[in-house]
């Protein structure tokens, strides 16, 4: 069995050094989680719907991902309900997640027909 886990913070990690952080940001503590009872799936599509008081977000695999629409419906094999609030934060660190990884590894396209019709 593993032993409780930090990579996968709950809100962006900030330096522990307060003259290294950005102008106007606040040092949050930092929070233990345990995923040691995680379970992980692979998705490549993903539906946001939602109503006032929650958001709603469904995972699946589509077989066909060059095909749109699907020829066939997409199986959803994960659903996170959250709050707005909630759904705010989560956005704010996938925003920060991706600015780095762009930063490394160049500009995603999100469009897979740009993607495809891009390498040929």
């Amino acid at each position: 069995m593993s032993k409780p886990s930090e990579r996968f913070p709950a809100e962006p990690q900030t330096p522990a050094d307060p003259a290294a952080q950005p102008a106007g940001q606040q040092v949050g503590p930092r929070i233990e989680i345990d995923d040691t009872k995680a379970i992980s799936c692979y998705a490549n599509f993903c539906r946001v719907t939602g109503t006032p008081e929650e958001l709603i977000i469904d995972f699946g695999l589509n077989p066909q991902p060059f095909i749109m629409p699907p020829p066939h419906p997409v199986p959803i094999t994960q659903r996170i309900v959250t709050n707005y609030f909630t759904a705010k934060r989560m956005l704010h660190a996938l925003q920060l997640t991706l600015q780095r990884h762009e930063a490394v590894f160049g500009v995603l396209e999100p469009d897979v027909q740009k993607r495809v019709v891009g390498n040929r």
